[in-house]
């Protein structure tokens, strides 16, 4: 039960992952959340550090890429629209159905696809439960929503608890 909240990769920020590993090692989509992962939670656009990136993900190495996002609609279309990526909103992770719906628009199958996220609870336990690859990322910022702070809390007692079973080995930065 643990192990579906220990992440396969946990790096400091999207420009710490390996994307010619994960080409390489077959993956085709990556599924993205939006707040504190790509962006700060209030940023309302990308900045060109992200943009650079999200392009290099596509156009370099031909991964796909769909935002899955907890947040309300006009805020993901906002940010997602300009940038050309396909967005779900009020996805109610880490529930099944926004992942299979994120799947279907990448086509790919959940062994060559990556989730990406700052949370355990949501992003890493929801791509768990569907078997796809999962990279945790330290929090863009520290300012949060006052309901992500109460999961962070939570959060940081089960990275203890893997910890101290040895599930994880990393330092926590956060």
């Amino acid at each position: 039960m643990l192990k579906r909240f220990v992440p396969d990769l946990y790096v400091k920020s999207i420009y710490h992952i390996d994307l010619a590993a994960l080409k390489k090692a077959g993956i085709k989509g990556l599924i993205t959340d939006l707040d504190n992962t790509l962006v700060a939670w209030n940023a309302m656009q990308a900045t060109p550090k992200v943009t650079k990136w999200l392009e290099e993900v596509r156009e370099k190495y031909g991964i796909r890429v769909v935002i899955v996002s907890n947040n309300r609609a006009a805020r993901v279309e906002d940010f997602a629209r300009p940038l050309g990526i396909p967005a779900i909103y009020n996805a109610r992770k880490p529930r099944n159905a926004p992942f299979i719906r994120a799947l279907s628009i990448l086509g790919t199958r959940p062994e060559e696809t990556v989730v990406l996220g700052d949370q355990i609870f949501t992003d890493v336990l929801g791509g768990k439960r569907m078997g796809m690859y999962t990279i945790l990322v330290v929090p863009v910022a520290t300012k949060e929503w006052i309901g992500t702070k109460i999961l962070r809390m939570a959060e940081r007692l089960v990275l203890n608890m893997l910890r101290r079973r040895g599930l994880i080995t990393w330092e926590d930065v956060r």
